[in-house]
């Protein structure tokens, strides 16, 4: 595992953030308007709205990014992605506890998160850390999304 650095949302960041996201977007799906828009703009659509960007930082060079984005119910693990030249180091998963950490510091009761079973390996992910399968809205904001998960803490 690699020795990484996470640090919160700086504006110089923000282009690694949109395109971290739109590659592994691209290679899976494709990328949707709300994405674009989030993406685009993580300064209005993320942290001004009360949510949270966190960059990976390895050998001084952004290896990942996560989001907590500020919904109704819960705040939202969303927008996660790994740089191709890391995947396989563990990128994701520091991201991953480093979020779970954060939430619970926060006093927040449960996360959750939208995803595709397609991505078997981040589904495995989520449920070795504990999210469960919740019921999928049938408004849900992303196309692909068709499973739901949520993490008690």
């Amino acid at each position: 595992m690699l020795d990484i650095s996470i640090i919160p949302f700086e504006e110089k960041y923000a282009s690694h953030f949109y395109s971290l996201n739109v590659a592994w977007l691209e290679k899976y799906f494709y990328v949707e308007p709300y994405d674009e828009k989030v993406l685009g703009n993580p300064k209005e659509f993320i942290i001004d709205k009360g949510g949270f960007v966190f960059f990976a930082i390895y050998n001084n060079e952004i290896a990942g990014t996560v989001a907590l984005i500020n919904e109704k119910e819960c705040y939202e693990l969303s927008k996660m992605a790994v740089s191709p030249k890391y995947h396989g180091q563990k990128i994701g998963q520091q991201l991953m506890d480093y979020c779970i950490d954060f939430s619970k510091n926060k006093g927040w009761k449960n996360i959750m998160l939208y995803s595709n079973r397609v991505l078997e390996p981040a589904i495995a992910l989520y449920k070795k850390v504990g999210f469960v399968e919740v019921e999928l809205e049938k408004d849900v904001y992303y196309e692909r999304a068709n499973i739901k998960m949520k993490l008690e803490l």
